[in-house]
């Protein structure tokens, strides 16, 4: 149900949207449709060309003499140091600590004897001679074999054991004592402390009794009746216009903007005022698509802000040389419309680059 209604939603603003078109067009023209200029009338108006203001007249301030009991010099101590009182202590110590001497009993080993095989035993095929009873006359036809044992061999080699490992004997040695003296204080140092009186004196000095004041008169503001434009009437879409089929595309404005810079210089108020002007001029009602580009390098968001601000100050400059507003349309679109192959992680030289850093304008409809 959702997707019908949608469907005839659209097919109902195709409808609206095809009756709006201009009546028996040409074939291989191309119309925008125009809107009705703004209706201005004067107004006088009265401004204030010099505020109101005070005129300030100064009173001097007075003075008086007065007595005054000031102090010169504060209230102290005297401090007098009692030395501290010292006697003598005798101090025993161990002078030289006791230990142990260490005596080492070698280890001691005993003969011995330790046998072993050094070739196993073992048996083999072996050809004995011929029978004595051998009736052929080919002696190797009588031969046999024996299937004969070998014991196995032995050797004893003489060894030492140990009897007793090495071991230490242990002898003590005895410590030795000492003492000294040393001085400890008995009482220690401490102070005295005497108050000494503070001083004063009289003095004589001049104190303000009124301060400075002001007196001031007030000066009327002086104004000036002038006449300004006020919008009356706001124009309004009325018919359609036939233009340049090439103006309805984006057509260059070769700007060379100062890097990250939205401000235009002379030399580009000069491309607008010869390239743009005239356009505006020549089909006076129809609106008009500013859009400035960047190539990818920077961050998108950045981006789109420069562009923003670029479009936005041509935008304003028209509008300084008469252009209404309404007819103006400032669209930045940062680096999402390149026209080269120049996009986010692509290597590009800076010709390629610049061909994406770009300001367009185009005819477009209300």
């Amino acid at each position: 149900m959702k997707k019908v209604l949608f469907f005839l939603a659209v097919f109902a603003g195709a409808i609206s949207y095809a009756q709006d078109l201009p009546q028996n067009p040409e074939p291989g023209k191309c119309y925008v449709r125009c809107t009705t200029p703004d209706v201005y009338v004067n107004e006088t108006v009265t401004l204030t060309v010099k505020p109101g203001y005070k005129v300030l007249k100064t009173v001097p301030a007075t003075f008086k003499t007065v007595t005054e009991r000031v102090l010169i010099k504060e209230e102290g101590k005297k401090l007098t140091v009692v030395p501290a009182k010292w006697g003598k202590e005798t101090v025993t110590y161990v002078a030289k600590q006791g230990g142990n001497t260490l005596k080492v009993v070698p280890a001691s080993f005993a003969p011995g004897s330790e046998t072993i095989e050094i070739k196993p035993a073992y048996a083999q095929w072996e050809l004995g001679a011929s029978a004595p009873d051998c009736a052929s006359g080919n002696p190797d036809d009588c031969r046999y074999w024996c299937y004969k044992g070998y014991p196995a061999e032995f050797t004893t080699i003489d060894t030492q054991v140990l009897s007793n490992d090495a071991s230490t004997n242990s002898t003590p040695i005895g410590s030795k004592d000492a003492s000294y003296t040393k001085t400890v204080m008995l009482e220690p140092a401490k102070v005295v402390e005497e108050i000494i009186p503070a001083e004063y004196a009289e003095i004589t000095k001049t104190v303000l009794d009124r301060d400075a004041q002001t007196v001031e008169d007030i000066i009327p503001p002086v104004t000036k009746t002038v006449t300004k434009e006020v919008l009356k009437e706001k124009g309004g879409l009325t018919t359609w216009k036939e233009v340049e089929c090439s103006l309805v595309e984006y057509q260059a404005l070769p700007i060379n903007w100062n890097l990250g810079s939205a401000t235009l210089t002379s030399q580009a108020k000069s491309i607008i005022d010869t390239r743009l002007m005239p356009v505006l001029s020549q089909n006076p009602g129809v609106k008009l698509e500013i859009a400035s580009h960047t190539d990818v390098r920077g961050t998108a968001s950045s981006n789109k802000d420069l562009s923003e601000r670029r479009a936005k100050a041509v935008a304003d400059y028209l509008i300084t040389k008469g252009i209404n507003s309404s007819l103006l349309v400032a669209n930045g679109y940062g680096e999402t419309k390149v026209k080269n192959r120049c996009k986010e992680g692509v290597s590009c030289t800076e010709r390629e680059h610049s061909a994406n850093r770009r300001t367009e304008f185009r005819l477009i409809n209300n």
